[in-house]
């Protein structure tokens, strides 16, 4: 019999028409597990429950997969490695740096890591705009930083040329978006429907241009 837990999940990816293996599902379980266990003690997530978990954590930072690109990626701001822990469970062949300056945060995410053998995850606890990686990258991610403007200058030494932000909002961010200076362009505002999610999400594709 498939748990309540395993079978809310299976069925949220499949109404994103996401194709993931058996062991994929048991890993994005197992990080459930390990972050609601790490959350009691270290208040990692404000939420608390796991079903909610699995719809506001997990499927929402699945429901981008199909929009980004790019073989090397940064999650900057990543939290509790959202949305960067799924999206490298489900793209195993594909690099992820996930950057936060919270060190209890980065030691979570370094067990699971380990826990889940995440060969194509590595972890930085530092500042981003005092982050300098020996090779820049393709792509980053955010889920829950700051103003698109305010995120892209932090952010800039970081991309290649031509390289993709991606930025995760709820509601569109109109203002924001007025703001970005001449060095960005938006290719792209998805709305992201979110199986379990009635308020707006929505996906920010931004080029930039050195």
């Amino acid at each position: 019999m498939i748990e309540p837990l395993q079978q809310m999940l299976e069925v949220g990816i499949e109404k994103l028409s996401l194709k993931i293996s058996a062991p994929q599902v048991s890993q994005l379980l197992f990080y459930l597990e390990i972050l609601h266990k790490w959350n009691n003690a270290y208040n990692l997530t404000s939420v608390r429950d796991r079903d909610q978990m699995v719809v506001t954590h997990i499927l929402d930072s699945l429901s981008i997969a199909p929009l980004i690109e790019g073989k090397s990626l940064l999650d900057a701001g990543t939290g509790a490695g959202l949305p960067g822990i799924p999206l490298a469970i489900l793209y195993p062949d594909r690099h992820f740096t996930l950057l936060d300056s919270n060190g209890k945060k980065i030691r979570f995410i370094f067990q699971v890591k380990n826990q889940l053998s995440l060969k194509n995850l590595t972890e930085v606890q530092c500042r981003l705009e005092d982050y300098k990686p020996k090779v820049l990258f393709d792509a980053i991610t955010s889920r829950a930083l700051s103003s698109l403007s305010d995120m892209a200058q932090k952010t800039k030494h970081l991309l290649k040329k031509e390289g993709k932000f991606y930025a995760m909002k709820g509601c569109l961010p109109r203002q924001e978006l007025s703001m970005l200076s001449k060095h960005y362009k938006v290719i792209g505002s998805h709305k992201l429907l979110v199986p379990g999610i009635k308020s707006d999400r929505h996906l920010i594709e931004i080029e930039f241009y050195n």
